[in-house]
This record gives structure tokens, sequence and C-alpha cells, in this order.
């Protein structure tokens, strides 16, 4: 969702400056999708393929007055059919980045990660929300808040490294992230604030690169500077991190929508960890914030398609 129409212009100005990428489009089938993959192109962000039960498409392009003539379409049955095959132009080399449409996430993600003819790595995906908030001088990559419910130690090295990858590629050079926890100190009791110590342990051998690592951290001292002061906090990343990591799939998707409903903030999204970038929205995301997620998706296209992050 984005309330500020130049909440990602700079992200969409670099994007422009790179050219379109080719993205294949997976069921387009609401106004909010095919305006999301309309705009996108008419910004010069993407080539979209289309890929759709046309007779569905050419309906619903009618009822929104756009021109389907300049775009390439791939008919199809049904919408597991425009996953399987949006997925397939991926793998053949066809697109260089893959957007989800309006069907359900799990069939998109299904075909997306089919162990024979997905497009999976040796690295667990995982989703990063983008969100700037006004009263925050930075954007926040906040992740997992999409894909993985309960990630255990070895995930959460994944989804790490995963928004490193992102942010730095994105044009911060050495993120800060903070691990999440409901305290600031390690307990037993609580096992995220074990699993944030032995991930920042791990940057510190070199097991998660590019980035400084601090946590656990509860969110107030995460964030605050005069937070981290009040208990004694000393940290490189307390007050200004780039990244949050969240324990779980539950509070990071709180966190996210909280503050876009209560602070207003606008957000996009797109998932790491497989060959490409992937735009993956809400079905009922509108087409500003579409358009904000497939801007980061150029970038991050354009950038692994030259080595990804050196």
């Amino acid at each position: 969702m984005t309330r500020d129409e130049c909440a990602f212009a700079d992200l969409i100005e670099q994007a422009e400056q790179y050219g379109p990428i080719t993205m294949s489009v997976a069921h387009p089938c609401s106004p909010e999708s095919l305006m999301g993959a309309v705009e996108s192109a008419e910004h010069g962000l993407i080539t979209p393929i289309l890929v759709a039960p046309r007779a569905r498409l050419e309906k619903l392009a009618e009822s929104c007055d756009i021109d389907l003539s300049r775009y390439r379409i791939e008919d199809v049955e049904h919408s597991h059919a425009a996953a399987e095959r949006a997925v397939e132009l991926v793998r053949n080399g066809e697109a260089q980045a893959l957007m989800k449409g309006s069907l359900h996430t799990d069939e998109f993600m299904s075909a997306a990660l089919d162990r024979h003819k997905g497009i999976r790595t040796d690295r667990r995906i995982s989703h990063v929300f983008i969100m700037k908030v006004e009263s925050y001088p930075r954007y926040l990559f906040i992740t997992d808040a999409a894909i993985n419910i309960s990630p255990d130690l070895k995930t959460k090295v994944d989804i790490t490294q995963n928004a490193i990858d992102a942010a730095r590629m994105l044009g911060i050079d050495t993120p800060k992230v903070a691990i999440l926890s409901a305290v600031e100190t390690v307990s037993p009791n609580i096992p995220s604030t074990i699993d944030a110590a032995a991930l920042c342990k791990m940057a510190d051998r070199g097991q998660i690169r590019g980035a400084i690592l601090d946590g656990p951290l509860a969110f107030d001292n995460a964030i605050s500077h005069a937070a981290a002061d009040t208990k004694g906090i000393h940290s490189q990343v307390a007050g200004e991190p780039d990244i949050l990591i969240v324990p779980d799939l539950e509070s990071g998707n709180m966190l996210a929508k909280q503050l876009s409903y209560l602070a207003a903030a606008a957000s996009a999204g797109v998932v790491m960890g497989a060959r490409v970038p992937i735009v993956l929205t809400s079905r009922a995301e509108d087409a500003q914030g579409r358009l904000a997620s497939a801007a980061i998706a150029n970038v991050l296209g354009h950038k692994m398609s030259q080595g990804g992050v050196k």
C-alpha cells in the first residue's frame, strides 16, 4: 500500500534510468493487478508478459480502457496454468522477473518453488517489505512477514542474508540490522532472543555478510535512540536500523500492517532467494504499490544480472 505517491520516487527514478526489465505477470485478472503491470510498463520499469486467459483479460482491459495491443499475452486456461507458464518464462530466460497478479499466494508460490519446474535456489526464499514511514528518516526493510511462518535459526540466516542483499543492491552499502524480540536481553524462556544472539555471533564469524547486526532488541530500543539510552543499550544499530528481522510471520505481518494503517506508511514488497526477484503483493494492493514493487524488482533484477552483491 502506498499512501504517499512520492514515497519511492528515488527508487522509481533509479529503475527508470536502468530501463525496463522483462517481467512475466501471472494472472493479472483484477483491475489493480492489470493496472499495476500497465502503469509499470508506462513508466519504463518493465516489459510485461501478461499470462492469463485471453478472453477474460480482454474483457477486463476493455472495462479499464486499456489497450492490450502493445503487450505480449500468453493465453492459458486458468490461474494455475498462468502461474506455471509465468514461471516457465523465467526458467527459459524470456523473463528476468516475476509478478503475482490476482491469484492466491499459495498457488503462485507453489509454481515458483516446484522442485523440478520452479525457480528456487539453495537459499530459502523470503519476503521483504520496504516501507517508508514519515516519522523515520530512512527506508525500513521488514522481513519475513509473508512467507516463512515460524522460521528456525537456519531459515533466519537466509531471511537475514536475503534482506541484506536486497538493501545493498538498493544502495545501502552497510545495512544496520536489528533482530527483534520482546526484550533486549537473552532469555532461555524466549527462544527468539536466543536466535537473535546466535545470528549476531554468526555475523561476527562471517556466516552472515555485508551488514552490522544487533539483537535481541525490543522494537522501542531498535527504533529509538532515546529508548535505547534509557535502557543503557550501546549499539551501532539501536535507533537507526535499516532492516528489522522479526521473530515470525505473525509478528512481522502485524508490524507491517500497523505501520501501513496507523502510521500511513507507504509499502512495497519483493521476494528474495529465488533465481530472480519476485513481486509478491496482496491481491488488494493498489496499482501504486505494485508500481513501487516493480521498480524495486527492476533495480534488483538489473543488479542480479550483473552478479548481485559484490
